[in-house]
């Protein structure tokens, strides 16, 4: 559990401030996710960064976790979260530690949200936008496969002052998260679809960890073929040095005088 926030009082003596009582609070419903889609693509969007991205700092990705800014009001439950420069909680069975409670991520909410949409009743563009611009989130991303709410499957937006955001191309970079998001064509888990996807500011996907395990496999047996075949180049050499000498001392000739 994370200790006691202290202040400190008019003699310069420090107080400990107990931290706040969360037992009345719903940290888990067993509500199940509404579709495999959905389920795999939070997985992917959380999976990638957990097993590939180091930027040189602490971060948290969460997928379907409770968001706590305030005692008094109610939790946000996004798809997909990430907040940058906080330390993942230890011990995260404890009550206290089951949910995203922003008074122990540095008084924070979370930097970037993500909602994946599966259908017309989500309210992503709506109340759930105004939740999240009230809340102080950084970015909010809503992703559309199935392009439910407009023509656009990607929309992106960036809050510009308190309680307010303004919509920015997609392809925007998330600021000093050093992220971008993208759409993917290809296979996840054996899936061919159109997925969400973080990137690099080189333009790269951020890999899962099957394919950085894929990619380096490939590597090695790479280098593995060309140690071979340097192998049997200097075997051919070797062989045809010796079939030589053979011919030279046939001949009469010293093979170890001739330059």
């Amino acid at each position: 559990m994370k200790p006691p926030e202290t202040v400190t009082d008019t003699d310069g003596e420090e107080l400990f401030a107990p931290p706040p009582d969360v037992s009345h609070l719903i940290t888990e419903d067993d509500t199940p996710v509404d579709n495999l889609f959905s389920e795999k693509q939070m997985r992917l969007l959380t999976e990638s960064l957990h097993s590939s991205w180091n930027p040189g700092f602490p971060f948290v990705v969460m997928a379907n976790v409770a968001v706590y800014v305030a005692l008094n009001r109610p939790a946000i439950v996004p798809d997909v979260l990430l907040t940058t420069q906080v330390e993942p909680l230890p011990e995260i069975l404890e009550k206290d530690h089951r949910s995203y409670f922003s008074w122990l991520y540095e008084g924070r909410p979370p930097e970037v949200v993500i909602e994946i949409v599966s259908n017309k009743k989500g309210r992503e563009l709506d109340s759930k936008m105004r939740n999240y611009e009230h809340m102080g989130v950084l970015w909010y991303a809503v992703y559309d496969p199935m392009l439910l709410l407009s023509e656009e499957s990607l929309q992106l937006f960036t809050l510009i002052s308190p309680r307010k955001y303004q919509k920015t191309a997609p392809d925007t970079f998330l600021g000093d998260v050093g992220l971008g998001l993208t759409v993917w064509e290809g296979a996840f888990e054996g899936t061919p679809c159109h997925w969400l996807r973080w990137r690099t500011p080189d333009g790269k996907l951020v890999p899962t960890g099957k394919e950085r395990g894929d990619t380096e496999a490939a590597r090695a047996a790479a280098e593995s073929q060309r140690a071979s075949t340097e192998a049997a180049r200097a075997t051919a050499a070797s062989a045809r040095a010796a079939k030589l000498a053979t011919k030279l001392r046939e001949l009469g000739l010293d093979p170890d005088s001739i330059s």
